[in-house]
């Protein structure tokens, strides 16, 4: 894009800022007597026309019809993201709004719901937050309780105080005795390790052990296979505010709506357009097909990572349509991002 920016003067760029800022506060596409008005720039309609023309053939706006005016493309947003925007600053308002509502007396999962429906409720469009990631949930306490037809409930804690129950199937009727002895075991040997490091684990356990270990051992560790099922343990986000959407009239045709819907409850897409923020610094934009991804052709994508302790361990964000209020969007993902963290590590200080 810094191609782009050296082959415009000022006056061009100041012509591309008013038009997409006009766009995406108007929705409609706007004429060159709008630009000049808006502009400050004192140039005639004639000479706006030929600015115009120029940043068409650079490919940064484009004419949705022969007589109308003209609109932004991917590339013109890309060039305003970039380098024209002015963020604006939250206000003492809104950061007492966020740092109240994500508080760090509730539980994991209740600051990630909240977390997306603050996003939601903010900028009027989807928010969206991963859950964290699997290495740094920490297990701590598991229980296998008998119920009839060789069926077992396993309760097991992780980090500090966040409580999972599921129902597993045995290959055989266990005493309450045995299972309390299997749990036994498995606490002594896995608590404090990480789910994902105690998965691993219990398969290797359960491939390397069987001539060295007791059948009592054995059971255990396949109990412990069936409770920490990766396929159950796969990651997953929450989802706040996609009923917002359909009031944007360039998603509200049916089959982008549909499209769009579809990516939401499918999730793998979703996930895996999330996890390439994982590894980037700071806010995240992608806008238009540049998510690689058709069902947000006509969206952005506007998110941050947020991490626990100095690791990044997930990513918040906004999905929302082209014409976004960038300025605004960009600094709730940012902050909110950094509040999350914060809350889900007591320890830290928050921003």
């Amino acid at each position: 894009m810094g191609k782009h920016t050296q082959l415009l003067n000022e006056r061009s760029l100041q012509l591309l800022k008013t038009l997409v800022e006009r766009y995406i506060s108007d929705g409609q596409p706007v004429g060159s007597r709008a630009l000049s008005k808006d502009s400050d720039l004192h140039l005639s309609p004639a000479t706006i026309r030929n600015v115009m023309a120029d940043l068409e053939d650079l490919g940064l706006v484009h004419s949705p019809h022969t007589s109308a005016g003209r609109v932004p493309t991917v590339s013109g947003y890309r060039l305003f993201v970039d380098n024209l925007l002015t963020v604006k600053p939250l206000n003492t308002q809104e950061l007492n709004r966020l740092e109240g509502s994500l508080s760090a007396h509730q539980d994991t999962s209740q600051m990630i719901s909240v977390a997306s429906r603050l996003l939601a409720d903010l900028t009027k469009m989807a928010g969206v937050v991963t859950l964290p990631r699997r290495e740094i949930v920490c297990f701590r306490h598991i229980e296998f309780l008998p119920l009839s037809h060789n069926r077992v409930l396993v309760i097991f804690v992780t980090n500090e105080q966040e409580v999972h129950n599921k129902i597993i199937h045995t290959a055989k009727l266990f005493s309450p005795a045995e299972l309390q002895q299997a749990a036994n075991y498995i606490n002594s040997i896995y608590t404090g390790h990480s789910l994902n490091a105690v998965r691993e684990a219990v398969v290797k356990d359960w491939q390397d052990d069987r001539e060295r270990v007791n059948q009592g051992m054995l059971d255990a560790v396949a109990m412990a296979q069936q409770a920490f099922n990766q396929d159950e343990l796969k990651d997953d986000y929450v989802l706040a505010g996609e009923t917002n959407l359909m009031g944007f009239s360039e998603l509200a045709d049916r089959d982008r709506l549909k499209s769009l819907f579809d990516a939401f409850y499918q999730k793998q897409g979703v996930i895996d357009l999330l996890d390439q923020c994982m590894k980037a610094d700071g806010v995240q934009i992608f806008i238009g097909e540049e998510s690689g991804y058709q069902a947000f052709d006509h969206c952005s994508v506007v998110t941050s990572s947020y991490s626990v302790s100095d690791e990044v361990v997930g990513v918040l964000g906004v999905i929302g349509p082209t014409r976004m209020a960038y300025e605004k969007i960009i600094p709730y993902v940012d902050i909110t991002a950094k509040l999350l963290g914060a809350a889900l590590n007591p320890k830290a200080t928050p921003p």
